[in-house]
């Protein structure tokens, strides 16, 4: 199963060598040329990564992408691509990742690879505490259900 990935760029440039470059190496690209779009395109589909520009239409439009990315169901990895590294109090606009532009190409495919990878590992073990604290619960209520009426009337 391919990977698909969201960019997001309103230079035509980088999007297009982006695209390319990771189509290349096995990724499904999907482009967007502004904040607007790729909210767009964030509700109709779904992705395992979005890769989003910092500033685009608006000194915001990052930050927007990384937000809709982020109430997305699927839950996709958020990298932050820009040629201005964010400072610690812009908080990387809760993105996982700052990808710094220019960069070289393979340094960029390692990063993506190993985002990719940590994300999934985190939403599995979230997945997995969902599911081990309702058992818990289950098994709480299972067994409050199953006392003998005796100990119940003793214990009021």
């Amino acid at each position: 199963m391919k990977r698909r990935i969201l960019l997001v760029d309103d230079e035509v440039a980088v999007l297009l060598t982006l695209q390319a470059v990771l189509e290349i190496h096995g990724f499904e690209v999907e482009t967007a040329a502004s904040a607007r779009e790729a909210k767009l395109k964030l509700r109709a589909n779904q992705y395992h990564m979005v890769i989003t520009d910092m500033r685009m239409e608006s000194e915001s439009a990052g930050h927007e992408v990384v937000h809709a990315a982020k109430k997305s169901a699927h839950e996709p990895a958020v990298a932050l691509l820009t040629a201005f590294p964010v400072v610690e109090s812009d908080g990387g606009f809760d993105a996982d990742e700052v990808l710094v532009k220019p960069m070289n190409t393979n340094d960029l495919l390692v990063q993506i690879e190993a985002l990719l990878v940590t994300h999934e590992d985190k939403k599995r073990r979230e997945k997995e505490r969902s599911l081990e604290l309702v058992s818990a619960g289950s098994k709480k209520a299972a067994s409050r259900r199953k006392a003998p009426a005796g100990k119940l009337a003793r214990a009021q």
